[in-house]
């Protein structure tokens, strides 16, 4: 481990190098590309040294006590150099087998979110809305841009169905382990006697993926215009500006709406299409990984149910890592730090385990 760890510092520097020199400054492309590897290499490299230094301590402090003749008091001190950074190496070289997992290659993209009311009726698409505010809210907080792509809207505030996007360094990350079936409990405001219901709404994240990495062949696309439709109000089938997109090889259907401009929404409904395309050849991926591993956090499997958000008891558990938090209104405002750190805490730990295993 420690070899590599020499070399990735190697390399680390040869790019800070690069980085300096005019014909690369000058060249925006390969600038750009050398900055992402060299933020990429950072938090690596500084944990390395980290190491070094504790492990110099560590030496230093050993070969004083075994040459013995120390006063007490410096003793003393020696002695708590030694403990000190023998639990620093220690704890140190856990972190540094998480930080040498393999990357996940999409970690660093923004996302495109799609929330579909459930079983439930008005009251599912009334909580697809609430898991929308949710993770617009953790997306402010994390200073990071929303914008939505096309929403099918119930007369109540509700949504049929939602696509929006989360633009920011890292937003896959973080959240592509929200995807599959939210769960809620609680009393819908059309209840009138009480009564607790039990709705679902799908959550679906796809990494966005750049116009080069799927060129979109127009012989490949049917492109429908038709007149919006929805819940209401004054710009609703008055204009033919809803485009739908067909992509013909794989029967994959992209519908947007949210734009009076036909050639906004077709733009839109490309960028959505190229994220399904690219979340689809991700899928085919996992399958193949989660075949070989007894468990995954992120299968990506769209019809596993993986939290409940119980309003009454003001609970919120995630089924996959059997984490409960009774915190359900900061939850629900985004203050989505905790249940996100812990799921990729959990799969960080598989990934250790299926490492040492292989050893």
């Amino acid at each position: 481990m420690f070899d590599k760890l020499k070399d990735v510092e190697a390399k680390f520097e040869q790019i800070n190098q690069r980085l300096m020199e005019p014909s690369v400054v000058n060249d925006n492309e390969q600038y750009k590309n050398l900055m992402k590897e060299y933020k990429n290499l950072t938090p690596l490299v500084e944990k390395y040294r980290e190491y070094v230094a504790a492990q110099n301590e560590y030496n230093e402090a050993k070969e004083l006590l075994e040459e013995g003749g120390l006063d007490k008091e410096f003793k003393a001190i020696v002695d708590e150099q030694y403990a000190d950074s023998k639990e620093r190496i220690e704890r140190i070289s856990e972190e540094l087998k998480i930080l040498l997992l393999p990357r996940d290659p999409n970690d660093d993209r923004s996302v495109i979110v799609e929330i579909r009311g459930g079983a439930g009726g008005e009251e599912s698409a009334l909580f697809a809305n609430s898991l929308y505010r949710m993770y617009s809210m953790y997306a402010d907080s994390m200073g990071w841009k929303t914008e939505v792509l096309s929403a099918n809207e119930t007369e109540l505030g509700g949504y049929k169905e939602i696509s929006f996007s989360i633009n920011g360094d890292g937003a896959y990350s973080k959240l592509k382990f929200e995807s599959g079936v939210h769960r809620v409990q609680r009393v819908p405001e059309t209840e009138t006697q009480g009564r607790i219901h039990t709705s679902t709404s799908t959550v679906a994240v796809l990494p966005e993926a750049d116009e080069v990495e799927f060129e979109l062949d127009p012989k490949d696309l049917q492109i429908d215009v038709f007149r919006s439709s929805g819940a209401g109000g004054q710009h609703v089938n008055k204009t033919s500006s809803a485009i739908r997109v067909t992509h013909l090889p794989t029967g994959m259907v992209v519908e947007c709406q949210d734009e009076r401009s036909q050639f906004k929404n077709k733009d839109k409904a490309l960028k959505v299409l190229r994220s399904r395309l690219l979340d689809q050849k991700i899928q085919a991926q996992n399958e193949e990984i989660a075949s070989q591993r007894k468990l995954q956090v992120g299968t990506g499997d769209r019809s596993e149910r993986i939290r409940t958000y119980n309003f009454p008891q003001g609970r919120v558990t995630d089924h996959r890592i059997g984490l409960t938090l009774y915190k359900i209104d900061n939850i629900m405002n985004g203050d989505l730090k905790e249940l996100l750190d812990a799921l990729i805490t959990f799969d960080q730990a598989e990934k250790l385990q299926e490492q040492s295993n292989m050893d």
